[in-house]
């Protein structure tokens, strides 16, 4: 018998999930939203950081190398991503504070 994947065996309990909530949501007795507070709630994205805003882009990293950089940026206290930009910049020779 052949061994089932982690994500065939989610996607059965994402299905199942699925089914106890398809019933339609009773909103009738929601109040109306100001043009206030929806302005306040509407998302606006992440600020930039420097000049240009970063690129979002998808890597794929070794385990022990991503747990090392999560290790690293735990100790000094800022994110994972970021650390991992500083030491990308660092080695093309860009200047990053």
């Amino acid at each position: 018998m052949s061994k089932r994947s982690a994500s065939s065996a989610r996607a059965g309990r994402t299905g199942a999930n699925a089914r106890r909530t398809s019933r339609p949501i009773d909103y009738s007795d929601t109040p109306e939203a100001s043009a206030t507070q929806l302005a306040s709630m509407r998302r606006v994205g992440r600020p930039p950081l420097g000049d240009q805003p970063r690129q979002l882009i998808a890597i794929r990293l070794d385990a022990t190398v991503l747990a090392q950089f999560r290790k690293e940026a735990k100790r000094r206290k800022v994110g994972y991503q970021t650390l991992i930009n500083q030491v990308l910049a660092q080695h093309a020779g860009k200047d990053v504070a």
